[in-house]
């Protein structure tokens, strides 16, 4: 993996709490604080695309959409060709 150093400035009773986690985890500072940043980065693209669903799906017509197409399908009776 491509590493890059950068220069942060952190509350001192942070980094000492962090430092104890990662000391009783046997793992690097920095190895904890990449993990806990790559933590958030994938909670936050998980809730962008949250957002995004439910911003397509609070219209509406889109919803209403949706909803009879469901319906279509299920009294449709078959269930062939739909893998999904």
């Amino acid at each position: 993996m491509n590493t890059q150093k950068v220069a942060i400035t952190v509350p001192k009773n942070l980094i000492t709490i962090v430092d104890e986690i990662s000391r009783l985890k046997g793992i690097s500072r920095s190895n904890f604080i990449s993990k806990a940043i790559q933590d958030k980065v994938k909670e936050e693209k998980n809730q962008g695309l949250k957002d995004a669903y439910d911003r397509v799906f609070s219209d509406d017509s889109i919803r209403k959409e949706q909803l009879d197409s469901c319906e279509w399908f299920e009294a449709s009776g078959s269930h062939e060709g739909q893998g999904w």
